[in-house]
């Protein structure tokens, strides 16, 4: 398994980033994915799920409304849409196939 994150950076709040992760090495179209983001001091946490065709979709609380979850799968990629940013949303963000193992993440940072 092998998943490679992209599209962290710094951006105010109120803005928008597009995550990417590529993935390798397994099923993909057979895998559900998933994005977690773990913030300086605290746990990792599930911030967003996708089912494998993509007809699924599952979100934290936290993020409902402002974030989507998406895949390709002829692209073996998946994509977190974030939108309306706040500073409370600065965190590493990992993509995840619910086995093996996680990827470096890409950090986010949401500050004016």
């Amino acid at each position: 398994v092998q998943l490679v994150e992209s599209g962290g950076g710094l951006v105010q709040p109120g803005g928008s980033l597009r995550l990417s992760c590529a993935a390798s090495g397994f099923t993909f179209s057979g895998s559900g994915m998933s994005w977690y983001r773990q913030a300086p001091g605290k746990e990792r946490e599930l911030v967003a799920q996708i089912s494998s065709a993509g007809r699924r979709t599952n979100y934290a609380d936290s993020v409902k409304g402002r974030f989507t979850i998406s895949r390709d799968n002829a692209k073996r990629t998946v994509y977190l849409q974030m939108n309306n940013l706040k500073p409370e949303d600065t965190a590493v963000y990992y993509c995840w196939a619910g086995f093996g193992s996680w990827g470096q993440g890409t950090q986010v940072t949401v500050s004016s």
